[in-house]
């Protein structure tokens, strides 16, 4: 529960100092806001280390095939990183470019899930009767 507190604490200084910087500095105050959520990031390493230790324990029990696995935490990987740098877009003005990583991360993000969908359409078919 601290680390909530520190985030918020970090997120409201790293708000305030951009709105002081950014009438005298506004490149300046891009950069606080970016390093503000590097350093946001850097707090939540330790929770999605638990989330994989979660997830790789769930993948030994149900025998999931391997590659499935990688695919998995590589579109969560992409997911995350496309709202990281969509939400940076957009706190510099360029709402635009935003919505285009967005919709090249939604793409993407269904390109690699593709195996995974004909996976479970292949049980489903093993599961029909013929």
């Amino acid at each position: 529960m601290d680390s909530i507190y520190k985030i918020i604490g970090i997120a409201l200084i790293t708000c305030i100092a951009t709105l002081i910087v950014k009438p005298i500095r506004p490149d300046f105050a891009i950069f606080l806001s970016v390093v503000g959520g590097i350093i946001i990031l850097f707090l939540l390493i330790d929770y999605m280390a638990n989330v994989f230790d979660v997830f790789n324990e769930i993948f030994h029990i149900t025998n999931i095939n391997s590659s499935i696995y990688g695919i998995i935490f590589k579109i969560i990987g992409v997911g995350y990183l496309v709202e990281f740098t969509a939400s940076i877009c957009s706190d510099t003005g360029n709402h635009s470019l935003s919505d285009k990583v967005l919709l090249g991360g939604k793409i993407i993000i269904l390109v690699m899930a593709l195996p995974i969908i004909t996976s479970i359409l292949e049980i489903v078919m093993d599961l029909l009767p013929s």
